[in-house]
């Protein structure tokens, strides 16, 4: 029965991605804004006395875009646009009281919590990919570039320059962007555009054009028309040097390595190969500014995904990481590169990335990465390759090859044949209507190792529909024992067994149906509530069940944006291999029907202090669960960020399965002594894995994208109580040079 089910959905899916056409208005038609040349010039001070100003046509009368799209916003918003030979020019005037609101000054802090302004850029028109630049109302900058079906990362970095200016009843933003910072082409004579403003104090999104509450403000499929009076100016060779120089002090007693110094020296370069295509070259990267991993509380029988946050693999990242289910399956996880199994590093030799446009609608990726050789684990290159090909109006059809090639020794390559080399390839349909209402997928992947020909593929089919009150998503995926990753991430595959402490893998078979429905009261503190139903079905590679996770949803968000959280969980597990969530006996093999549930609420968080709390218990295998967790928030604006983090939970099982506790303890301290001095402490207090740490970082951006970093970092066992494990001082310094 299982089987008939199966395919039957995959079926109806594949019908219904061939049924789809797309549809929906087009808002080019609707709002449109020209640009002229600057008839004199423009000082970037946020003061727009200047003459060049007075004739730019203006954008305005914007509407509310969140927490509802009822009508126009409450408070006022204008832009304008200039450009000149070298620069794209803004001007904003944001009419508001005196007093503003942000959570940060630092660079990449982004526009949640923040009063601040966005410009959403699609220079192609082409719906896919674009720009993002944020600037909040002290002055600090966020960028990123926009892919489809991607999260925003802050990962992108490239100079422009702002300045903003705070009036009785107004602030005003100055912004300009170099040409040779976008990718484009000269002969396009119209954008994707559009605009965002945040007005914390209302907790309101408003936008230019009217798009629907349902779909994120920088969605490229709701730009209006930025169309040029005459072409853009070619934007000129592009070419940036970084060089950077560490030095340190590190000592390892886990390993038991004695303290020592050491120097270190390499560079990153960038050359527009085309206005629209890059080259990206790194010689013996160095991350170690970037700030830690956020520990979690992991009760789950598998590995957990932690995100990647090395710059040099962020930008563009969607090339190669946008297939599969990213987080849960990815043919593509670029921590593979430069890490082991365990999270420690091993040295990047080097590498390059060509990326970019190479038409309008073609883009493409290709990488290679080298690295070298540390104790046993021996040196890797790493190849990745991705075509990206937009059909319709805003879909696309793409396709991947990555391979991953080992210099083991010839005695390990016998001994364990499997890990002399890992390919992968794969294509895969993305579907969507223009309003972007009806959403479709389809993937077909294979995995490619010595001596293995069956089991190794994996494929998988879904879709979406949603509206402003309705969201539905159906999905099925198959995946084989066989289908390996070396170069990715799957998370379900790897089955521990606690007994024999060894770990056996096991291919599965998935349906998952999601189901959401918001409701948005047009009066009353109430902002907004949702209710959603989740169910996932897993099978065994022959059909057989192996698990069927239920979830019901409902948050409530208040206008002051305070909220309550009610979830309940319910789980049939067929568990295939002995687990232990204690060091008491391993829980056998058996089938085990559970259920627990949580209540939370979040306080208003435009405050200065603010908290949130949850509560959560109920049965968990053959015992019991209980959860607390629960945070404070203190800032002193615009300088001063304390956020405090505990989690508690207690496993209780019968007998000889034991009982744990985990205590998870965490704190971010955050100083800004300006937009360019930064001092951010993170501790991280972790039980269950044994850990406690402390990254103290302080930076200083002595020159727009060049900086001056120093970094402490500690690490102690929590048993025995706080035995030091390592640590190390770390002195880095970048300067970023356009040649």
């Amino acid at each position: 029965m299982a089987k008939l089910i199966f395919t039957v959905i995959i079926c109806s899916f594949v019908v219904l991605q061939g049924l789809c056409r797309h549809s929906g208005g087009d808002f080019h038609q609707t709002y449109q804004l020209h640009i002229s040349r600057a008839k004199g010039p423009v000082k970037i001070d946020g003061d727009l006395t200047d003459s060049a100003w007075a004739a730019a046509p203006a954008a305005n009368d914007f509407w509310k875009k969140y927490p509802n799209d009822f009508g126009k916003a409450t408070r006022k918003t204008e832009v304008k646009m200039l450009f000149d030979d070298n620069y794209l020019y803004f001007a904003f005037v944001c009419h508001d009281s005196a007093e503003v609101i942000i959570q940060s000054l630092k660079h990449d802090v982004g526009h949640d919590g923040n009063e601040c302004v966005v410009v959403v850029l699609d220079p192609m028109d082409q719906r896919h990919d674009g720009f993002w630049f944020v600037l909040n109302a002290f002055n600090a900058q966020s960028e990123d570039q926009l892919h489809y079906g991607t999260q925003i990362t802050y990962s992108w970095d490239n100079k422009w320059y702002s300045q903003t200016k705070r009036y009785p009843d107004h602030w005003t933003a100055e912004i300009a962007i170099p040409f040779k910072t976008l990718r484009y082409s000269t002969d396009a004579k119209t954008w994707g555009l559009n605009f965002v403003r945040v007005d914390e104090k209302n907790n309101e999104y408003s936008t230019w054009t009217h798009v629907p509450s349902n779909f994120r403000s920088h969605d490229l499929g709701y730009t209006g028309a930025l169309v040029w009076d005459e072409p853009p100016p070619y934007p000129g060779k592009n070419m940036v040097f970084i060089p950077y120089t560490t030095g340190g002090v590190n000592g390892d007693q886990e390993n038991g390595q004695a303290t020592k110094t050491n120097f270190n020296a390499g560079f990153d370069g960038k050359l527009a190969v085309t206005p629209s295509l890059n080259l990206d070259l790194t010689l013996n990267p160095d991350f170690s500014q970037v700030e830690v991993d956020k520990q979690v509380t992991n009760l789950t029988r598998y590995d957990i995904f932690l995100p990647e946050k090395r710059g040099f693999f962020l930008e563009n990242a969607d090339l190669f990481g946008g297939y599969g289910l990213p987080g849960y399956i990815s043919p593509f996880y670029s921590r593979t590169i430069g890490l082991d199994k365990n999270g420690n590093r091993i040295p990047i030799i080097g590498g390059a990335r060509l990326s970019g446009n190479v038409s309008k609608s073609t883009r493409i990726g290709i990488m290679n990465m080298e690295t070298g050789s540390k104790g046993d684990y021996s040196a890797e290159n790493f190849t990745a390759m991705s075509v990206n090909q937009n059909v319709f109006a805003r879909s696309s059809v793409k396709g991947y090859f990555l391979n991953r090639e080992s210099f083991e020794p010839e005695a390990v390559k016998k001994s364990d044949p499997l890990s002399k080399w890992g390919r992968n390839a794969g294509v895969q349909f993305d579907y969507s209507n223009l309003p972007g209402t009806w959403k479709g997928y389809a993937t077909y992947q294979q995995s490619f190792k010595p001596g293995i020909t069956n089991e190794d593929k994996y494929v998988e089919t879904g879709g979406t529909y949603s509206n402003k009150h309705l969201k539905f998503t159906l999905d099925a995926l198959s995946v084989g024992t066989n289908y390996y990753t070396d170069m990715g991430f799957v998370q379900r595959i790897s089955n521990y067994d606690a007994v024999r402490d060894t770990s056996i893998r096991v291919g599965f078979k998935n349906l998952y149906n999601d189901i959401a429905y918001n409701l948005f009261p047009a009066k009353g503190k109430v902002a907004q509530h949702q209710f959603e139903l989740e169910t996932v079905y897993y099978f065994n590679p022959n059909y057989s069940f192996n698990e069927r996770e239920n979830t019901f949803k409902y948050n409530l968000n208040f206008n002051n944006t305070s909220g309550f959280m009610v979830t309940a969980f319910a789980d049939d597990v067929n568990l295939l291999y002995p687990v232990a969530f204690t060091k008491g006996t391993p829980l056998p093999k058996a089938n085990y029907t559970y259920a627990n549930g949580s209540v939370g609420y979040f306080s208003d968080m435009r405050k200065v202090f603010s908290y949130n709390v949850t509560a959560g218990g109920g049965s968990f295998y053959n015992g019991n669960l209980q959860t607390y967790s629960g945070g404070i928030n203190w800032r002193k604006q615009p300088h001063v960020n304390v956020a405090l983090q505990a989690e508690y939970d207690k496993l209780d099982f019968p007998g000889a399965y034991g009982s744990s506790e985990v205590i998870l303890l965490s704190s971010n301290i955050e100083i800004n002594f300006s937009t360019k001095i930064f001092w951010t402490t993170f501790l991280q207090y972790n039980t269950q894995q044994n850990n406690y740490n402390i990254n103290s970082r302080f930076q200083y951006r002595y020159k727009p994208m060049s900086d001056i970093f120093l970094v402490y970092t500690d690490n102690y066992y929590t048993t025995p109580f706080l035995s030091n494990k390592n640590r190390a001082v770390v002195f880095k310094m970048n300067y970023w040079l356009n040649l």
